[in-house]
């Protein structure tokens, strides 16, 4: 069994900032990419960056120079650092971990609860 466990969400003013923790623990061989979604009321759920087990990351466009994600191999731990956040950044964000569970299968999508972030104006 895998489990993502997120925390770190709350309120906070526009121009604040977060960081979000999501730690992946289980019957896991290797966590390949670890990143973060979200999804605002009415929206779909989107990408909001991700990175490699190597280092390498992605982001959404409307984050870059904002938001940093990291992550910590050693613990299966990802991380998103929000700063200059604005209203619309408000949504639950989902941390997603592509895993593999044995030395022989190339990797499944597991999610999070998700983690209500709500930045007012």
């Amino acid at each position: 069994q895998v489990q993502l466990v997120e925390s770190g969400g709350g309120l906070v003013q526009a121009g604040g900032s977060l960081r979000l923790s999501c730690a992946a623990s289980g019957s896991i061989v290797s966590v390949n990419s670890m990143g973060w979604y979200r999804q605002a009321p009415g929206n779909q759920r989107e990408l909001v960056a991700d990175i490699t087990r190597s280092g390498s990351t992605n982001y959404a466009d409307s984050v870059k120079g904002r938001f940093t994600v990291s992550r910590d191999n050693a613990k299966n731990t990802v991380y998103l650092q929000m700063n200059s956040l604005k209203p619309e950044d408000t949504g639950i964000y989902y941390c997603n971990a592509h895993l593999s569970r044995t030395w022989f299968d190339s990797g499944v999508h597991y999610w999070g609860q998700g983690t209500q972030v709500t930045v007012s104006s």
